[in-house]
Parts: C-alpha cells; structure tokens; sequence
C-alpha cells in the first residue's frame, strides 16, 4: 500500500486542518418506504433515465446500518463526517413534521458528538419532494419559502451540535443538469427553465441561511458549489470566447450573486424569453454573509466554439492524461488553478472546504480486497493540490473525500464506484479499499501526531 505524502511544514498537516468522508442521503440512505417520494424516485421510475435502470430505494441501507456505518467512519480515524438530510423524511406532502424521520438526524448527530466527530450537515442535495415538485418544484418562486421553513425545523432539531451548515449542495447540477439539460431528476430540457430554477435555488438559500444562523449561532453556515477551470479547446479567438462563456455559465452564475450581488453580463446576452424572473430585493436576500463556502472539485473543462456559444470537448485518454470511469480527465491542477482564479476574482472570497474530490474507478475484489491504486494516486495529487492552494494564499480550512460509500450514483446507477468503502450491494457488507487503508494510516498517524510522511 502507497504511503501519502507532503511536504512536512504543509498546513494540511495541522490539527486544526479538518479531514472528513462525505455522502448525500438519496445515495445511500434507501428507507424509501419511511419518507415521501422524491423527484429522483420518479425518476428513476421512467425507462431509460438510469443506466442499469436501477434507484435509490434500497441503496446502502444506511438507515438500518447507520450505527454500524458510524463506527467504520470513527475507524478511519478523521475529523468530520459531511452528509445530507433528506427533505422527504422530515416534511410530509401536508407541510407536518415526520418526527421519526427528524429523530434519526438527531440520533446520527448524537452519535457522531458521542464519538468526537464533527457533522457537516448538507440540508439539500437534490433530492426535492415529489409533491413540491407536483406544485412546479424549483420553477415555483414558492419552493423557495418552503426551504427556509424546512430549514427552520432543522435549526431547531440540531442547532449548535453541527459544526457546519451548508444550504444546498451543487446547485448546478439541480438546476442546468436538471432542468436544462434533462440528465437529472426531473429532467427538463429548457433554458429559461434552468436559470428560474438556478435563481429560486439561490433565493431559497438567502432566506434559509439567516434562520439557520439564528438556531445554531455557534455553527459555520455556508453553501457548498461545484467548480472546474474551462479551458479553450485551441487557441482561436472563437475557443477562448467559448471558454469564458462556459466559465461564467458554469462558475460564476452561482458565486457571483452571493459575493457580489449580480449575476455575470452574460445574463444580458441571452434572449428575453431566457432570462429568469428576478424581482426587486432578491440579489439581496441571495448575498448573505458566508462563513464558509464549499468547493466540489472533480475535473477541469473543456469547449470549443458553436453557433457562437460553447460546446464541450470530451476528454480522450492517454497515458499522460488518464480518464476516471466517469470519463473524467484526472486533474488535479485544475483545483489549484480555479481556486486562485476565484480568489483573484473575488476579494470577499470566504474560507473554503473542499467538501467533495474523489474519482470512480474499475474496482475488483480479489482474495477479499481491493487494491485501488489509481484512487490512491488520485488523492496523493488532488491533496497535493490543495496544499498548493494554500501556499498560494487560498484559505481552505478542510477536506473531505467523496464518498465514504460506494453508492447510488444518480443517472449512472450503480455503474460507478467512487466509495473508498467497498459496498456488496446483495449483501450490504463494507470492504475497505485500499485507499480507505491509506487515509486512514495518514489520518490516525496525524491524530497520534507521530510522523505521518516524508518531506517531497
């Protein structure tokens, strides 16, 4: 088994770095039957949505093994566990409180006080309630409103026992992947319909943040984006153009509002009937002080130009530039790059977590293990990367490794693998990987304060 390294002065080093393991409820909790339907189960539902045609109804048990789930993340020796709430287990379709959906957060946060890890608590990662989308979901101006008061009952449930608050998870992904491109839950194809929804994700959070902020005033609270540089895919003129579009298509929509209270130029570029609906005081509501912001970090970007907009370039592997199985270059340079960019960009850029990095790979059992090389090798030069981010003046104050778990993995069903815990998905048995045995020497070494690396 490879031994991580870094440098020995690096920060990452420190104890007051915060390492943690990440996942997201609809992944791995299944419990279907204990919780209102969601806009992934429906769509799930729908032939020819996923990739093997499966869902997240059984998934990783996580609600049946939590306990067990708790004791392996304490195993492995970190400072934190990053996971998400589902909406559909703690708010019925008639607006009441499922108490015992509510009880199994608070007992999983007991349990991780208990056992001295911190919670990193995500309240959406995407998993909207069927019957708020029945009602036009992230479209509806409403949904909005019914966010800030899901968020109130959680506030009130777990309060200062969470170190860290995050209101959504990617809203990218929730809203271009899901209601502009159609590759997500609910799956619409309409532009205007990806920036109303990108907008009332947005406005959801501003109303959300200060009453999270009230309840639990000891706790960061923040949102968690998702970033990749957008290269040009040559030189030309109209490729670099396509470039900058993409970046402030892809990165700046969702950053600037919050920092800056606008949304990029480009915004003006796209037709009327595009635009989303914007009413007087939301860029307010949207630019609510952040303690924090969360980075998810896979892989960089690349476009060329069309019909004088951007059109994406698919990677090709070689042996300089190997693929993940998500046919995702691996890139770690790109995490240092985007985040000096931003950091550039943005004075008021806020303390960072890096709370999603990690990578699927073809991952085989053999005599009873999993050697995992290409995930170790990603993790050595993506932490190196962070550390890099650091010593270029970016804060970033922790890091979290995706996922915990092999999972659901959304569109692509069980098809990818990006858990450093191998899950049997017939039998439910957890098999730590070889790179779960690397993070773990690495983190409880760190713990121990004994020498953990050597100087690079």
């Amino acid at each position: 088994m490879t031994q991580l390294q870094f440098p020995q002065r690096s920060k990452l080093l420190r104890r007051e770095f915060i390492f943690g393991v990440a996942t997201s409820s609809f992944q791995i909790e299944g419990a279907a039957d204990s919780r209102e339907p969601s806009i992934w189960d429906t769509f799930c539902a729908e032939p020819g949505r996923i990739k093997d045609g499966s869902n997240g109804l059984v998934a990783c048990e996580h609600v049946q093994h939590w306990r067990d789930d708790l004791a392996l993340i304490k195993s492995l020796g970190v400072d934190a566990y990053r996971f998400s709430i589902a909406w559909g287990r703690v708010i019925r379709a008639d607006g009441s409180i499922n108490h015992a959906g509510l009880q199994f957060y608070v007992d999983l946060v007991d349990e991780l006080q208990r056992l001295g890890i911190q919670s990193h608590v995500t309240l959406y990662h995407w998993d909207l309630p069927q019957y708020l989308e029945d009602r036009g979901g992230w479209l509806n101006r409403d949904t909005a409103f019914r966010f800030a008061e899901y968020a109130e009952v959680i506030g009130r449930a777990l309060g200062n026992k969470v170190s860290s608050y995050a209101t959504l998870n990617e809203p990218f992904c929730s809203a271009y992947l899901s209601y502009e491109a159609g590759i997500h839950a609910p799956g619409h194809k309409n532009r205007q319909q990806g920036r109303q929804a990108a907008h009332h994700l947005l406005l959801a959070h501003g109303l959300a943040l200060p009453i999270l902020r009230q309840h639990a005033p000891a706790a960061q609270h923040g949102i968690v984006l998702n970033f990749s540089p957008c290269h040009p895919a040559s030189d030309s003129a109209e490729d670099r153009k396509a470039a900058a579009t993409a970046h402030a298509y892809h990165n700046l929509w969702y950053l600037q509002p919050l920092l800056q209270r606008s949304y990029p130029d480009l915004l003006h570029e796209l037709a009327a009937h595009e635009q989303p609906q914007i009413e007087p005081g939301d860029m307010d509501i949207i630019a609510q002080p952040l303690d924090f912001l969360g980075v998810n970090y896979y892989t960089r970007t690349v476009f060329r130009a069309k019909n004088n907009w951007f059109s994406d370039v698919p990677p090709q592997a070689s042996a300089t530039k190997p693929l993940t199985c998500m046919g995702w270059e691996v890139y770690p340079h790109g995490l240092t790059e985007i985040l000096v960019e931003l950091k550039r960009t943005f004075a008021n850029l806020p303390p960072i977590y890096i709370t999603e990095n990690g990578a699927a790979f073809p991952d085989h059992i053999v005599n009873g293990a999993i050697n995992d090389q290409a995930r170790i090798d990603y993790y050595q030069s993506h932490l190196l990367a962070v550390h890099d981010c650091i010593e270029a003046g970016v804060t970033i104050n922790g890091y979290f490794a995706w996922s915990l778990l092999d999972n659901f993995e959304w569109a692509e069903g069980y098809t990818k693998r990006f858990g450093i815990v191998y899950v049997d998905f017939d039998s439910q048995e957890r098999i730590l990987k070889a790179s779960a045995r690397a993070l773990q020497q690495f983190w409880l070494a760190r713990k121990a304060k004994q020498p953990v690396v050597e100087a690079i």
